[in-house]
């Protein structure tokens, strides 16, 4: 038996022992008796896990199974609906990719079982591609997300330093991916990794990959994968604009491109993630000062800045925008950013 094939066995016995239960997930082995994962579960999931812990994508998950159960009724759905069940997930860009990529799919009358054509879909790149393939479909596809790059780069004690060290891993990951039962064994290395090979204090102990783990051998396997050393990330300043009036609040539709792309929001002054705001308001008269909300970006944080509009010129508000219901708000699928300053605003 080759060192490949057997560590591949020690981590497929390891996850029929141990998988986790998750809301889009079949049971190990299912696959081989013709039961195999949803490809419309297997890449809503997979779409909803970018960037997002499992716990806080699950609620989320089963939220839109249940409003929209088929990739036929998400291809359906206004897209102004999807955005705003999709309010929370942050990355917004992925949920007008959701969209497109629905509408695609229900055009082809479903999802291709080829991880290369399945790479021609909107929003869906090597990882997503490769594991509806191999999850959905039981194609062999090398699946590499951060659970399982940190999993190989111990396992294979990778020195070279991410970005670059990605290449090697994933060359690593193709050496160690069966043939048979490649979706169970992504899964089984995406488990160990968020279970046992955790980023700090790895389980080495429970682990069934520990005898073949050069990692372990060096003694502190904890160092792998080595990252670059981390960037400072720009602080921007802006302001956003709370215009209350007989119950309701005045919010806008952010341009379909750029930060928050077709999200309703708070009016605010302009910032972005390359500067900060102009402080104009969009009405003149008496604002007060709401308190500051701060929020993290990719590359950015924001301070954001709340004033609360106290004039009576609401007729002159430019542009387009809509009164929203306070009662309701919530239903407005505000992002993040702006979710934290409407809090606020009704709190003072």
């Amino acid at each position: 038996m080759t060192a490949s094939r057997a560590i591949s066995e020690k981590l497929l016995e390891w996850y029929d022992r141990n998988a986790r239960a998750l809301p889009w997930r079949v049971p190990p082995g299912a696959g081989d008796i013709g039961s195999a994962a949803d490809p419309y579960r297997v890449w809503l999931s997979e779409v909803m896990l970018q960037q997002t812990t499992t716990a806080h994508a699950a609620p989320y998950f089963s939220a839109f199974l249940e409003r929209w159960p088929t990739v036929e009724a998400l291809a359906a759905a206004p897209e102004a609906d999807v955005m705003a069940a999709w309010a929370g997930l942050g990355y917004y860009s992925r949920a007008r990719n959701l969209i497109a990529c629905a509408r695609a799919v229900a055009e082809m009358g479903g999802f291709p079982d080829d991880e290369a054509e399945l790479r021609k879909l909107p929003g869906l790149g090597a990882y997503t591609a490769a594991a509806v393939a191999a999850i959905a479909f039981g194609k062999r596809a090398v699946v590499v997300d951060a659970n399982v790059e940190r999993v190989v780069a111990r396992l294979f004690a990778i020195g070279e330093p991410l970005p670059g060290g990605k290449a090697p891993i994933r060359a690593a990951a193709e050496a160690i991916t069966p043939h048979a039962r490649a979706g169970d064994f992504a899964q089984g290395m995406m488990d160990l990794g968020a279970t046992i090979c955790t980023p700090r204090d790895p389980k080495c102990l429970l682990c069934p990959l520990t005898a073949d783990c050069t990692g372990r051998a060096t003694g502190d396997p904890a160092r792998f994968p080595v990252k670059a050393a981390r960037k400072i990330r720009p602080t921007r300043v802006g302001t956003a604009f709370w215009i209350e009036r007989d119950g309701k609040v005045w919010l806008v539709r952010r341009p379909g491109k750029g930060m928050l792309g077709g999200m309703r929001a708070l009016p605010d002054d302009g910032w972005s993630a390359r500067a900060d705001g102009s402080g104009d308001a969009p009405l003149p008269g008496s604002w007060r000062a709401g308190g500051v909300v701060r929020h993290g970006f990719t590359h950015f944080d924001i301070e954001l800045g709340l004033a609360i509009y106290a004039g009576d010129k609401w007729r002159e508000l430019k542009g387009e925008g809509e009164w929203w219901p306070l009662a309701v708000l919530e239903a407005a699928g505000l992002p993040t950013l702006f979710a934290k300053a409407a809090r606020l605003a009704l709190a003072s």
